[in-house]
């Protein structure tokens, strides 16, 4: 498939997410038609690049759902020059959308973090081919604990699920600032709550049923809860 059929179907992905209600902002829009989520699956899954279903990008990962994609990105209110952190890398796609949401000549940057090393490897290739190195830093580490060296930040975005929304994200979260975090069970009964710093005060607010990949890490659930699970 060519470059032209892949942005045909992303077209008609995002006429149907547009008319669904998902997608809701021009920004939001323009930035999914600018990344090619192709470049970011591995090669032998990308002809299926624009089914809206999450897909195996290995070390038993996924990148997540297109519409919970642009959901996560409606919810996080990004804009020019903030400064935002990404836990779980992936294979470096929603990085890349919120750079190109974030960024500008002088400010915006994204730090993203990722726990499984070749994973983390794997996403700095895709962000490098793709063009969007200059704005995405990538960290091998525990995404749980954040990146307090790099703290505070505009907007926090989680794309693996908690059993509750760890510490250290709130403390380093900026003020005024958004978190976009799944809370919940392994793999079921998980919502995705928005985070809201404002004057000292958090807000939170629940905006339904999802389902993700657990966070593992001192503050998520512990490696090995993802095997031993029923």
């Amino acid at each position: 498939m060519n470059k032209e059929e892949f942005e045909k179907q992303r077209l008609i992905v995002l006429e149907r997410l547009i008319r669904s209600g998902v997608v809701k902002s021009k920004r939001v829009k323009n930035a999914f038609l600018k990344v090619p989520r192709e470049d970011f699956l591995p090669r032998k899954l990308r002809l299926r690049a624009y089914e809206d279903t999450p897909l195996p990008i290995g070390w038993g990962q996924t990148i997540s759902a297109i519409h919970m994609v642009l959901i996560m990105l409606e919810e996080l209110k990004l804009s020019k020059g903030l400064k935002v952190l990404e836990i779980g890398t992936g294979s470096g796609y929603h990085a890349a959308l919120c750079a190109e949401l974030i960024k500008s000549n002088s400010k915006g940057c994204v730090y993203t973090v990722e726990r499984i090393k070749p994973l983390a490897v794997f996403a700095l290739k895709n962000i490098v081919k793709t063009g969007y190195r200059k704005w995405v830093r990538v960290f091998h580490r525990d995404g749980s604990k954040g990146l307090p060296e790099k703290a505070p930040f505009d907007r926090i975005l989680v794309t693996a699920a908690s059993p509750c929304i760890p510490p250290p994200l709130i403390e380093q979260l900026n003020d005024p600032g958004i978190m976009v975090i799944p809370v919940g069970g392994l793999h079921l009964w998980q919502d995705l709550v928005v985070v809201e710093k404002i004057k000292g005060r958090i807000k939170q607010v629940n905006r339904g049923g999802v389902a993700f990949v657990p966070l593992i890490g001192e503050y998520g659930f512990k490696y090995g809860d993802e095997i031993t699970d029923n």
